[in-house]
């Protein structure tokens, strides 16, 4: 593992999702899934979310509406939490979700919709 990779990925990836969560899903790690969480973190955090080319609102937005393409409820209410994180607003949620609609399937837009409401309603001040 690269441990600057790593800690790289681990403060993008608070910054984004959430320290409580993050820090949560490291100490819950065991022998068994240890590895992914160092390679999600190291990878997808370190490497690709602290690259240059796109800014963090770009990637959540693009994060949505490839994981509604992939029909995959438990990482979109994550991202949509990041997302709102990253400065996405829930009018540019919603138009991520139509545009999804047309090309991803409407029922796979649909349960985004509903997710995001869920995270919406939880994250109200």
């Amino acid at each position: 593992m690269n441990q600057d990779l790593f800690e790289r990925g681990l403060k993008v990836r608070r910054e984004v999702l959430g320290a409580e969560y993050v820090d949560r899903s490291i100490r819950s790690a065991d022998d068994f899934n240890r590895p992914m969480q160092e390679l999600v973190t190291q990878y997808c955090w370190g490497e690709i979310w602290n690259r240059p080319g796109l800014e963090r609102k770009t990637r959540s937005l693009l994060n949505l509406a490839m994981l509604t393409a992939l029909n995959r409820p438990h990482e979109i209410r994550l991202h949509v939490r990041g997302a709102l994180n990253n400065g996405v607003t829930k009018e540019e949620i919603a138009e991520v979700f139509l545009q999804a609609a047309i090309y991803c399937g409407v029922p796979a837009a649909i349960d985004s919709f509903r997710i995001a409401r869920e995270v919406f309603d939880e994250t109200k001040p």
